[in-house]
């Protein structure tokens, strides 16, 4: 059981049915259809030589098909990696030269390591800081970027390639009139064509049905179009083995490229895998695991020419959605790309870059998330602002940049809300036992005496001063009739040692004023941080009930021996 936890794929493989084979035969050819051009495609992004793409997308989902715990999920190049690989690598190398190549190869070995490393140690828990949207907005921002820096290819003009969008557009609207009108209108053309074949059929390979076209006009009308830039020859053949070339003195100026890499696609692995799992009940995301199996591909892909990859969105969807169950449908995909490397390449000779330019625009900007931004608009303003935020901030910035304004701005919105949780005063449902929030429900019967205060969060330092704060509101509210004050302490799941200070401060303070303070519905292990912490020197474990009725009930019998004993108590111990 333990080997298989490792390995996924000896958990599967063994309980491997004949009627699964078809959807997996088929679900494979269909995703390499899409990969191979876009595979392609992505090179050109990464700033890399073609060829490079259909590396990428063979030995990585082979791999991750033996360790992956998602069945489902499909590996290779991936536009937006493509990008962060170029913005990182250009500025150390020139864009395309055997120093970039080397460089960009021994990125995918570093990420791999670091992935590798962080699935051992079990740190997948870091993604948790990177919330929703954050998420959404720099992949909103990092679509647009690759769309942008895509239209040097699409209308045929050299466009400035950057991750900060002031830069493209300042250059685009400076040369946009110097656009080359065969390949703009080639571009456009095919844009349109993949747009009317998802209406049609979201099955219908309109990659390669446009990839099909392309080649074709510029292989029988080449000379009337002679002035739109192909792909050119491609070669053929399998990578060869080779250790990358690794320079771990250029692995610190890699190190911040290598860690938004590792973030951006660990997070994408996971969303997708999380998406795919909802719809089956045969196996469950394993996200260390993943971490280890993104980690394994990228360092056997350095060894074989690849670039870092990770997860499709596009291609994990076809898959699914085309009958793929297991991993027999990467491994079938990875034929095909065999297959493409040793006999095929002379294919895409004639393919128009304009082509793939358009393959790439129509797919990334359906990544511009406004559908999530409006429904934070209604819902959640301050995840609205900060998917904004993040938004603007990689435009502007650049991806880098982008993603750790991302993770501070998440961490700065995860100290607020936790260090001003929601309290509520608490009053008598009437005719019942239970206590409900006054400002939800009207009918509650709340009493001058008498305070019951709920606190919706731990208590640790962070929020101590606030919930000493918000106490000081109520009791004041109350004014001069107060004589007890109830802890609701149900949604408290944690104590700290400030927390207990502050708490054993306030009912000495309290009591000097003649309050007394109860608790109730303190949990366990909340209940054991207090008595460890000292709480039983100043208070009796009479103090303590099982819910706020309990407590008030108490108070109200007029137990008075319990209570003057409990004042007593005080008195000899801070007086």
């Amino acid at each position: 059981m333990g080997i298989q936890k490792h390995i996924p794929l000896l958990e599967w493989l063994p309980k491997y049915k004949k009627n699964q084979l078809r959807g997996d035969v088929i679900a494979g050819l269909t995703v390499a259809t899409v990969l191979i051009p876009q595979g392609i495609a992505y090179a050109l992004i990464a700033g890399l030589p073609p060829i490079y793409g259909l590396y990428s997308a063979l030995i990585p989902q082979v791999i991750y098909a033996i360790f992956g715990s998602s069945r489902q999920v499909a590996i290779g190049p991936v536009a937006m990696d493509s990008l962060i690989v170029a913005t990182g690598v250009s500025t150390i190398a020139l864009t395309g030269s055997e120093s970039y190549i080397a460089i960009a190869i021994f990125l995918a070995f570093l990420v791999g390591v670091i992935q590798l490393l962080m699935g051992i140690f079990r740190l997948g828990f870091i993604v948790n800081f990177l919330s929703r949207p954050v998420i959404t907005g720099f992949t909103s921002a990092v679509a647009l970027t690759i769309g942008l820096n895509q239209l040097r290819n699409l209308f045929g003009v050299d466009f400035l390639q950057s991750d900060q969008i002031h830069i493209l557009l300042e250059d685009v609207f400076s040369r946009i009139t110097e656009l080359n009108v065969h390949t703009t209108l080639i571009g456009l053309i095919t844009c349109a064509i993949i747009l009317i074949l998802r209406k049609v059929n979201k099955k219908i390979p309109n990659a390669l049905v446009v990839v099909t076209l392309g080649i074709l006009i510029m292989y029988f009308f080449g000379k009337q179009f002679s002035d739109v830039a192909i792909v050119n020859s491609i070669p053929s053949g399998l990578p060869s083995f080779s250790v990358p070339e690794l320079d771990f003195g250029l692995a610190k100026d890699l190190l911040s490229i290598a860690f938004t890499l590792v973030m951006v696609g660990y997070l994408e692995t996971i969303s997708i895998g999380k998406s795919l799992e909802a719809h089956q009940d045969e196996y469950r995301i394993e996200p260390n695991q993943e971490l280890i199996a993104l980690g394994l591909s990228n360092i056997a892909g350095s060894f074989f020419k690849s670039y870092p990859s990770t997860s499709s969105f596009s291609r994990s969807a076809i898959n699914a959605e085309t009958g793929g169950t297991t991993g027999i449908s990467a491994i079938i995909s990875a034929i095909m790309v065999v297959l493409t490397l040793l006999f095929l390449t002379p294919v895409f000779y004639f393919l128009p870059k304009t082509v793939l330019a358009a393959i790439i625009i129509v797919a990334v900007f359906r990544l511009v998330n406004v559908k999530d931004a409006n429904f934070l608009w209604r819902a959640n303003n301050l995840d609205f602002w900060l998917l904004i935020a993040t938004f603007l901030s990689t435009l502007i910035l650049g991806i880098e940049y982008g993603i750790l304004v991302g993770v501070g701005l998440s961490l700065v919105v995860l100290i607020y809300r936790t260090s001003r949780p929601h309290v509520a005063e608490l009053g008598k449902v009437p005719n019942s036992d239970f206590y409900r929030n006054k400002n939800r429900f009207s009918e509650v019967i709340l009493e001058e005496d008498v305070l019951v205060f709920r606190f919706d969060a731990q208590l640790f330092y962070a929020n101590a001063s606030y919930f000493r704060e918000q106490l000081e509101n109520m009791v004041a509210a109350k004014g001069n009739s107060l004589k007890l004050i109830v802890l609701d302490g149900e949604s408290i799941n944690r104590v700290d040692s400030t927390g207990v200070e502050m708490l054993k401060q306030q009912i000495i303070y309290y009591h000097k004023r003649g309050i007394i303070f109860y608790f109730a519905g303190i949990k366990g292990p909340v209940r054991d941080a207090l008595f460890k912490a000292g709480m039983l020197d100043i208070v009796t474990i009479h103090h303590f009930f099982m819910r706020a009725n309990g407590a008030v009930t108490f108070y109200k019998t007029g137990d008075n021996k319990n209570q003057i004993k409990y004042a007593q108590y005080i008195h000899q111990a801070y007086n």
